[in-house]
């Protein structure tokens, strides 16, 4: 892959917490480097509070965030995408739109803050763990040399990401509402 701005799409079913997230970090850690995007294939329609208050309380811009279709991306016009990850099982497991150019792809789950139950600082903490998994494999991500590595050893680092030591299975310890 060439040195140059690598496209990154986000999904999750709801797009209104973990891909959320995951956009706000790349955008940030890439450092121009790389354009972050987040979808859902049954967007909430608005940003998880929660999440929201996460990431200004850490200095992110929020003011553009959006619960959005994952159609937009697959229009006429759309960014031409060169990664999509899923950071949720009910969106790993659903029929993709067909992405333009064959982006690669990578199942990333987080388990949904959105689900945690308990007191605010609780819930808090679900959304600061899920910033600390994000960010964690997002760090790797954009540390890996896109412009010197071959797709075989490409494909095989973006789902060694995904299974990350702070990864769980998330098909087996969360209930994976649409975030």
């Amino acid at each position: 892959m060439a040195d140059r701005v690598y496209n990154v799409l986000f999904l999750c079913t709801g797009n209104s917490a973990r891909s959320i997230i995951a956009e706000c970090v790349l955008n940030r850690l890439g450092k121009g480097r790389f354009n972050a995007y987040s979808a859902g294939s049954f967007p909430k329609g608005e940003v998880h509070p929660y999440a929201l208050s996460l990431l200004r309380r850490q200095d992110y811009a929020t003011a553009d965030l959006r619960s959005k279709s994952w159609d937009e991306f697959a229009r006429q016009g759309a960014p031409q995408l060169d990664f999509v990850f899923t950071v949720c099982d009910k969106a790993a497991n659903e029929v993709c739109p067909v992405w333009p150019g064959q982006p690669m792809t990578a199942h990333w789950g987080i388990p949904d803050p959105a689900e945690a139950v308990g007191t605010e600082g609780q819930k808090n903490l679900a959304f600061m763990d899920t910033l600390r998994m994000l960010t964690n494999r997002i760090g790797i991500f954009v540390s890996l040399p896109l412009a010197s590595i071959d797709r075989l050893s490409l494909r095989k680092r973006l789902d060694e990401i995904g299974a990350t030591k702070d990864a769980v299975n998330t098909k087996a310890s969360s209930r994976d509402s649409r975030e």
